[in-house]
């Protein structure tokens, strides 16, 4: 998988890029055989607003590209820029198992219909 990181208004660490590339591993599973061709953007940082302390002032943004399906994107406002990760994570973690989810019983119920149509036929 291609993984971009970008930062805004934020001094990107090892820890944190270590972090992201830890939860984005987790992803791997609902790709599939097209973890090669697929690209994954992330943008953290500081939210747009001057605001300089209180809740909801990280933000993640996480965009999945896969050849041949439309992207998946998630966004979430946090504290800090660990819990704002894990949430877009979770929702990105939800559109891909949704799409799996459809594509399988897609292919399921298409197989079951030529079969009794074959039988009738």
């Amino acid at each position: 998988m291609d993984i971009r990181i970008k930062a805004t208004e934020y001094q990107l660490t090892p820890e944190v890029s270590a972090y992201i590339d830890d939860r984005l591993a987790a992803l791997d599973k609902f790709l599939g055989g097209d973890t090669a061709s697929t690209r994954c953007e992330v943008e953290v940082g500081r939210d747009a607003g001057g605001q300089r302390h209180g809740p909801n002032m990280w933000f993640a943004e996480m965009r999945v590209i896969i050849p041949g399906s439309p992207a998946v994107y998630a966004r979430n406002n946090a504290e800090n820029v660990n819990m704002a990760i894990d949430d877009v994570k979770a929702e990105i973690e939800r559109q891909l198992r949704k799409q799996k989810k459809f594509h399988s019983r897609f292919l399921r119920k298409t197989g079951a219909a030529i079969k009794n149509w074959t039988r009738f036929g």
